[in-house]
């Protein structure tokens, strides 16, 4: 592609390279001239316009947008992603459903360092979405690229991005009192919990309030309908043996850890309910600000095993927002 100023008379097929106002209307960027165009030009008194010209074998930029985003989402209804069409060179890629993010961050690198002019960019590895969010965005930022390095980014890109979606449509909520406890804090954990899940597009299948003590609590857990279960206690959990996951063990249930490297959010546990997955939520998740258990929920929602690994993993990038409601808080402010 050569880039510069071109004498009218050699402008047919250029791409034009900034808008040109004129005294009918404007001419836009990007637009590939035509004959009309070049003698509006010379009628508005141009000689010459600046433009690139594409050389043999390159492919123009909407057209090389919409075949990369072709490529990366080949099936929208299996990747659960809607493409775009392409404009200024650039494809949108929006979720169809709420999930987290799966992609392949090594060919996705790759395929950036192919050419500067041919860019993905993507949201974070297993973030939240729902429908209609912007997951991923092609733009390729030249008027052209060349067919070679386009079908070498099209090669990288096969099936590198998709939505996973949720497979638990629903979980049961135990909510725990203490001597003294205001009312209203109970109700408050519920409405925050009740807005987590539908922004999953899951159900609170069925709440249950009792005391702080483990035999209403074990009670209460297998009583519980839901595809998930989540204890939301009255008195923060501070220990593996504590009464909400010794409640867990006493219903029939095994805890697989408890603590975890996210801040907000150390004080959760997690474990199972025979087939059933369990959070013992953290008092932060009554706040609606994300914390661990939010990716926690997340990710078992979506049908993905959270082991002791995955937990480890999560404390780079886990230092989150402060909540300024916290007892707590991190640092005092003056």
């Amino acid at each position: 592609m050569r880039f510069g100023a071109v004498p009218l008379d050699e402008a047919q097929g250029a791409v034009l390279a900034h808008s040109v106002a004129l005294p009918g209307g404007r001419l836009r960027k990007g637009l590939v001239l035509g004959a009309t165009e070049i003698a509006d030009l010379a009628a508005a008194g141009h000689r010459d316009v600046m433009a690139a010209r594409l050389d043999p074998g390159d492919v123009p930029e909407d057209a090389a947008a919409a075949r990369l985003a072709q490529a990366l989402v080949p099936d929208e209804r299996a990747a659960l992603l809607a493409r775009s069409s392409a404009f200024t060179g650039r494809v949108n890629l929006n979720a169809t459903v709420p999930g987290l993010v799966m992609l392949d961050a090594g060919r996705i690198h790759a395929l950036n360092r192919i050419d500067p002019a041919i860019t993905l960019a993507t949201l974070a590895p297993l973030a939240r979405v729902e429908p209609g969010m912007l997951v991923g965005t092609v733009k390729i930022i030249a008027y052209a690229v060349e067919e070679t390095a386009l079908a070498q980014a099209e090669a990288l890109a096969r099936g590198a991005l998709r939505v996973l979606p949720v497979v638990r449509r629903s979980a049961g909520l135990l909510l725990t009192e203490v001597p003294g406890q205001e009312a209203k804090l109970a109700a408050k954990g519920r409405r925050a919990v009740e807005k987590r899940l539908a922004a999953l597009g899951m159900e609170l299948a069925g709440v249950e309030v009792t005391a702080h003590e483990t035999g209403p609590m074990a009670e209460a857990l297998a009583r519980l309908p839901g595809e998930m279960l989540l204890i939301l206690t009255g008195s923060a959990t501070s220990d593996v043996r504590d009464t909400g996951p010794e409640a867990l063990r006493h219903a029939g249930g095994e805890v697989a850890r408890f603590g975890m490297p996210v801040d907000p959010g150390n004080l959760l546990f997690h474990g199972r309910l025979g087939p059933r997955p369990v959070i013992g939520l953290p008092g932060c998740a009554r706040s609606p600000a994300l914390n661990g258990a939010d990716w926690v929920l997340e990710r078992l929602a979506c049908g993905l095993e959270v082991d002791d690994a995955a937990i480890a993993a999560m404390g780079v990038g886990g230092l989150l927002k402060e909540i300024p409601l916290r007892p707590q808080p991190r640092e005092r402010r003056a």
